[in-house]
């Protein structure tokens, strides 16, 4: 029997109220819909003055540990940014600094961004795919990417994006059940010691 999957959110963005958390909160609720799961949202900005200033992990306080233990033990990712000057946030890369490189091996990771224009929506996979290439994590085929002018205070206000939520939700879902079930048959990894 399968258990009930785990996916950990990271909302990248350093205020509050902010467009990318709306956006990762949207696609939690897709979630919801779609499939039984354990959820943890991780706001960056919540974040940030407890690592900010941190170069090793061993001089992290214990709530950061305990989020990237969380990060570390997800069976979806589900991380977003806001794009600035085409990439994502320096502080977003540096909480992922954090994460063990082996972590994340073969783990999905539904990659997300919002930004000012269009013309930043390659940075999904220029910027973002990259980064969790590095890990060998599972990055999705399909990325969400939303402007501002989709969103009405701090909401999801257009149907294009709402289209585009449903599509990476629906294609994420069948990787999720078959990773919960995989591991609740728990089967043997290999080793090539």
């Amino acid at each position: 029997m399968a258990r009930t999957p785990k996916i950990v959110a990271v909302s990248g963005g350093l205020q509050r109220p902010s467009r990318t958390l709306a956006l990762v909160q949207h696609l939690l609720e897709g979630f919801a819909d779609a499939y039984p799961a354990d959820t943890r949202l991780i706001e960056l900005g919540e974040l940030v003055p407890q690592f900010g200033a941190v170069l090793q992990r061993a001089q992290l306080p214990p709530a950061v540990e305990s989020v990237l233990r969380e990060i570390e033990s997800a069976d979806l990712l589900l991380v977003a940014s806001p794009i600035y000057r085409g990439t994502y946030t320096g502080l977003f890369k540096h909480l992922f600094d954090f994460v063990h490189h082996e972590a994340l091996i073969d783990v999905p990771v539904l990659l997300a961004a919002t930004g000012g224009s269009d013309r930043h929506a390659l940075a999904i996979d220029h910027q973002l795919r990259p980064l969790f290439s590095f890990f060998q994590a599972h990055t999705l085929p399909i990325g969400v990417y939303a402007t501002d002018k989709e969103f009405d205070n701090y909401r999801v206000a257009s149907d294009a994006l709402q289209a585009r939520i449903d599509l990476a939700v629906q294609r994420a879902v069948p990787v999720l059940r078959q990773r919960a079930q995989a591991a609740a048959v728990e089967i043997p990894v290999l080793s090539l010691a």
